[in-house]
Parts: structure tokens; C-alpha cells; sequence
């Protein structure tokens, strides 16, 4: 381990997001107003949740713990980018970077995981209607949440330690505006063949498998949907579902950056993907889940005085 230490870099350039240094006042203020935005709002669903006695029910349960865990991913990425154009530059230590990577692989890991968790949810609420008290009780939420909270941890962890172990002797530039898996393993001067193979394998599971489980639930659904009689019965059943289709998009982004050989990573390109799971999913989840919801709606209303007085949520 010693011998590693001596070729290993001790901070590190982050490439950033934007160039036009003489606007970087202006892409600060953008970045505030979202990380504001998804702070806000999810802290509010998740205020809701707790305080209103109707939602504590499993599906927003786990909305719950999808507001969480964005506030984790917002909170691993958009901090230290506003930091670093605040102060007009873009160095980060290497166990900060070390910290960042570990936070934002756990809370893609757990988000991935979490969302196949909810549609199983709906498919049980929709498809299994009659069974979906005796299966879906406080404590099988409880026990799953935490299992997969728990499998996030040990994902993230084990990337990290993989990553620590690399050697970084050469340029330290991280063509990035945060520390990301591909983004790491592209600078780094040792074998990154051991890493390349468990983040492949762990997307294939947390990614690819998810991405059928759901697929599959989501045909179900849709089938038990169309047998529904009347069109007002259909209607809220697609309602109830609807939000949970925001998954396509973070799915899509994830397994473009992560289900690829290192031969075809293209950095500045996945610079733009990558704003789309750290930055708009964060943003875009409260206001699909609360906006397009009436119960959320209704909690905000009760326990918000802002919002009683806001005719629009009538």
C-alpha cells in the first residue's frame, strides 16, 4: 500500500461543467436555484409523508426514500461545484474525491434498485389487489428498504476500495465535473481491469436486471389496466403508475454511461448525460410526485400554510 501512496496523486483538476470563466457568476446562480430545488422539494414530499397520516401507505414509503436518496445525489455533485466556481478554481483532494465517488455510486446504486421496489409496489397494488395488504405490511417495507439501502453501502464500498487502490501518476486532470467511475479509471497509470469488470457486473445486475424486472412489472400492470371496466377506473390506475415512468430516463442515462467498454467512453459527451441523473432526476421527482399527485397535494395543503393559501392547488 505504501508503494502506491508514492505514485498517487494527492488532489485533483475537475474539468467542470462550464467554460466562459467570465459567466461562472451567472452558471453559479443556475446551480443554486436547482440545488435549492431539489433540496426543497424533496425535503417537502418527505415532510409530507412523515406528518400526514393518509400517505403512510407503501408506495410513499418508498417515494419517501427516493426523496432521500436524491438529496444524497444532489448533495455528492452540486456542493463542490459551486464551491469551486465561487472560488474560481476546480481542484478537489483525493479523499474528497474518494467521498464524492462512494456518495454519488451509492445513491445511483440505491435509486436503481429502489425504483424496481416500487414498481413491484403498483404491480402488486393494481395486479393483486386483494393481496396487496397481507404482503405489502410496514414490516416487509421496512425489511426491504433497508436491504436495499444496504446493498447500495456495499456496492459503493466496494468501488471505492477498488478505486483506492489504483495508482494516479500521471496528468491529474479529471475530464468531469465530479469524481465518476469512467471519469477515474480513464487518468489513472495502473491495471484498471479489476474495476472495469466489477462496475460491468454491478451494472448488468443493479442496471440490466432491474430494467427487465421493472419492464416486466410495467407489462402487467398495463395488461390489468386495460381489463379494467369503465374509463374513470383506468384513468386512476394510469394516474397511480404514471410518475414512476420518470425511471426510462435515469435508466437510459445510467446504462449508456456505465454498459459500455472503456474503448468507447467519450468524456465530454458523457459530461452531458451525466447532467441528467445528477441534476434534473434530483429536480424533476418532487414535482412529478407531488404536482401530478392529489393525496401529495392534499398533505401540502394541510400541513403547509403556504400552500392553503395557493389557489393553483385547488
Amino acid at each position: 500500500m505504501e508503494a502506491s501512496n508514492n505514485t498517487r496523486a494527492s488532489d485533483f483538476i475537475l474539468e467542470g461543467l462550464f467554460g466562459y470563466p467570465h459567466l461562472h457568476g451567472l452558471f453559479f446562480g443556475v446551480l443554486l436555484c436547482l440545488f435549492m430545488a431539489a433540496i426543497q422539494g424533496n425535503s417537502l414530499i418527505i415532510l409530507a409523508i412523515a406528518l400526514h397520516p393518509p400517505l403512510h401507505k407503501p408506495m410513499y414509503f418508498f417515494v419517501a426514500n427516493l426523496a432521500l436518496i436524491d438529496i444524497f445525489c444532489t448533495s455528492s455533485v452540486l456542493p463542490k461545484m459551486m464551491h469551486n466556481l465561487m472560488l474560481g478554481k476546480k481542484t478537489i483532494s483525493f479523499n474528497g474525491c474518494m467521498v464524492q465517488l462512494f456518495t454519488f455510486t451509492f445513491s445511483g446504486a440505491t435509486e436503481l434498485v429502489l425504483l424496481t421496489a416500487m414498481a413491484f409496489d403498483r404491480y402488486m397494488a393494481i395486479c393483486h389487489p386483494l393481496h396487496y395488504v397481507t404482503i405489502m405490511t410496514k414490516r416487509v417495507c421496512i425489511t426491504l428498504a433497508a436491504s436495499i439501502w444496504a446493498l447500495g453501502v456495499i456496492n459503493s464500498l466496494v468501488h471505492t476500495l477498488l478505486m483506492r487502490r489504483l495508482d494516479f501518476c500521471g496528468p491529474n486532470l479529471i475530464q468531469h465535473f465530479f469524481c465518476e467511475i469512467p471519469a477515474m479509471l480513464a487518468i489513472s497509470c495502473s491495471s484498471t481491469y479489476l474495476n472495469e469488470i466489477m462496475a460491468f457486473m454491478a451494472d448488468i445486475f443493479l442496471a440490466m436486471l432491474n430494467v427487465l424486472l421493472i419492464t416486466t412489472s410495467y407489462g402487467f400492470i398495463i395488461r390489468s389496466i386495460l381489463k379494467i371496466q369503465g374509463s374513470e377506473g383506468k384513468q386512476r390506475a394510469f394516474s397511480t403508475c404514471s410518475s414512476h415512468l420518470v425511471v426510462g430516463l435515469y435508466y437510459s442515462t445510467m446504462i449508456y454511461t456505465y454498459i459500455r467498454p472503456p474503448s468507447s467512453y467519450n468524456l465530454e459527451k458523457d459530461k452531458k448525460v451525466a447532467v441528467l441523473y445528477t441534476l434534473v432526476t434530483p429536480v424533476l421527482n418532487p414535482l412529478i410526485y407531488s404536482l401530478r399527485n392529489k393525496e401529495v397535494k392534499v398533505a401540502f395543503r394541510k400541513i403547509h400554510p403556504f400552500y392553503k393559501k395557493n389557489s393553483s392547488w385547488h
